[in-house]
C-alpha cells in the first residue's frame, strides 16, 4: 500500500538504528517531564520503544542504551543443557506416541475380534454397513 505522496507506507523497510547519544538525549527529556506522546511524534519513535529505553537507562545507566551487536551467544554449557533438554522432551514425546500406537493396535485387534464373532450365524452384524 502506498502513502498519499506515492512513496512507501510509513514503518516499512529497514528498521532505524539510533545512536546511544540520541537515545540518552531523548530519555533525559522524558525524565525531565516532557510528554512522551509528543516526544514520540517529534522524534518518530514509538512510545513503547521510548519506555524501553527509559527502563534500560534506569537499570544500567548509559550502558543500557548501547545496542548489542547480533544475537547473544550461548555459552558452551548453555548449548549442552538446552540440547539435553530438547532430547529429553523428544524422548518423552516418542514414549507418548508408543503408548498411543499400542492402545490403537489393541483397540483395532478387539474390533476385528468383535467383527469375526458377529458374522457367525444368528448374530447381529453391528459393524457392517447397511445395504440398500
Amino acid at each position: 500500500m502506498k502513502g498519499a505522496k506515492g512513496g512507501k507506507k510509513p514503518g516499512c523497510g529497514k528498521p532505524r538504528v539510533h545512536t546511544p547519544e540520541f537515545k540518552l538525549r531523548v530519555v533525559q527529556r522524558m525524565m525531565a517531564g516532557e510528554p512522551v506522546a509528543r516526544l514520540s511524534r517529534e522524534v518518530k519513535v514509538k512510545r513503547e520503544i521510548l519506555y524501553r529505553w527509559r527502563d534500560a537507562y534506569r537499570k544500567q545507566g548509559p550502558a543500557g542504551l548501547q545496542r548489542p551487536r547480533g544475537r547473544p551467544r550461548l555459552q558452551p554449557e548453555e548449548k549442552t543443557s538446552s540440547a539435553e533438554a530438547r532430547v529429553r522432551q523428544l524422548e518423552r514425546k516418542v514414549g507418548q506416541q508408543v503408548l498411543v500406537i499400542d492402545f490403537l493396535q489393541g483397540a483395532f485387534k478387539r474390533v476385528e475380534e468383535l467383527r469375526r464373532t458377529s458374522r457367525a450365524s444368528g448374530a447381529t452384524a453391528s459393524m457392517e454397513r447397511w445395504k440398500r
